[in-house]
């Protein structure tokens, strides 16, 4: 009995070795057997001509080139494994939804990626692109006051003017959290933007964190730059529409001109203020995304300044990229009360300068 015993249990431990050649043989025939991972084709982005990348992306590639060299730094990883994407690609899918706002796996499908690779893409792109907001936008611009002055004064011989003021409404869909902050007057969803210009279309000012229920007034009394200009630090005038208090360093139209100065007044302040108007337009023209962000009220306010260093480099560098660019009359029906020192400002100018 105990022979049996011991006879089954050297069995029982003796089976394992002796099955052990077996499944290393089945193991490499398996692994031999095994798929490989399936990786799908990177576009070669840069090797496509620049009618491809304009149509596309909305720059040529000496900009995309360069906007790689300063941005890469930025998102670029820090590892081999894997097959990750390279910077220009990256880079090249947030550009793609930049420039035509599409639904996410669109632009994936576009560029061969997922729809979560796309999402990471246009993240790291926006905040690399924040990091250059002052670099980009700065007031009253990257040139000499006096030459923003000249420029301005060729169009309509309006005097003094350093930029030009507009507020711009751009859709979001409804947040999760104080939902009703956020519906503007024309009862849609919306983030506010404040934009400053000059003559050459580049924006030299942008405010982008308000609601879009907040007036457009409000916003300017409550932004940095109204307090520098109230102390004196810029010498110049803005133009606003009426839906900004007359200043003495923000001027507004006649609400009911008289014939003569003050008819002309509104002229020339109506054609010079059209650059803001116009700016706007190529802003949303260019960056098709902001017709409509599907994002947190956040992100959508990082999109936003990320689309204005864009605009201000294309402008820079003379894009050539063009489309038809509908002015964006914003008016705000709101009419805030005038300043009694703005309106002598106002005053002055109209008898000083369209006699």
């Amino acid at each position: 009995m105990n022979s049996q015993i011991e006879a089954s249990t050297f069995s029982d431990m003796a089976c394992p070795f002796l099955e052990r050649p077996v499944d290393i043989e089945a193991q490499i025939i398996r692994r031999n057997l095994r798929q490989e991972r399936v990786i799908r084709p990177r576009l070669d982005i840069l090797s496509f001509t620049n009618d491809f990348l304009l149509e596309r992306y909305h720059f040529s590639s000496q900009t995309i080139i360069y906007l790689n060299n300063i941005l890469s730094p930025h998102f670029a990883r820090q590892t081999h494994r894997g097959h990750p994407l390279s910077s220009e690609q990256i880079l090249c899918t947030a550009l793609r939804f930049f420039g035509n706002g599409s639904f996410l796996y669109n632009i994936g499908d576009a560029q061969h990626v997922s729809k979560a690779t796309v999402c990471r893409c246009i993240r790291q792109v926006t905040l690399a692109l924040k990091h250059f907001l002052y670099t980009f936008v700065a007031f009253p611009g990257h040139r000499c006051s006096r030459i923003i002055k000249e420029e301005f004064h060729r169009i309509a011989g309006f005097p003094g003017v350093i930029g030009c003021i507009d507020g711009t409404h751009i859709p979001i869909k409804a947040p999760s959290v104080n939902e009703g902050d956020y519906v503007n007057r024309k009862s849609f969803h919306s983030i506010n933007v404040q934009i400053i210009c000059d003559a050459a279309y580049v924006i030299s000012n942008v405010e982008a964190k308000w609601p879009g229920s907040v007036h457009d007034a409000r916003m300017f009394r409550a932004c940095t730059l109204s307090a520098r200009l109230a102390r004196g630090e810029f010498s110049g005038y803005l133009l606003g529409d009426r839906g900004y208090p007359c200043q003495p360093y923000l001027l507004t139209p006649y609400p009911d001109p008289e014939p003569g100065p003050q008819q002309r007044y509104n002229l020339a302040h109506s054609r010079t203020r059209a650059r803001i108007e116009m700016t706007l337009g190529i802003l949303k023209a260019r960056f098709q995304c902001l017709r409509g962000l599907r994002a947190t009220p956040e992100r959508a306010c990082d999109i936003i300044v990320a689309c204005v260093v864009l605009h201000n480099i294309a402008m820079m560098r003379r894009e050539t990229w063009v489309a038809a660019p509908e002015v964006d009359p914003d008016n705000n029906p709101d009419i805030p009360v005038d300043a009694t020192d703005g309106q002598a400002v106002r005053n002055a100018i109209c008898s000083n300068h369209f006699q």
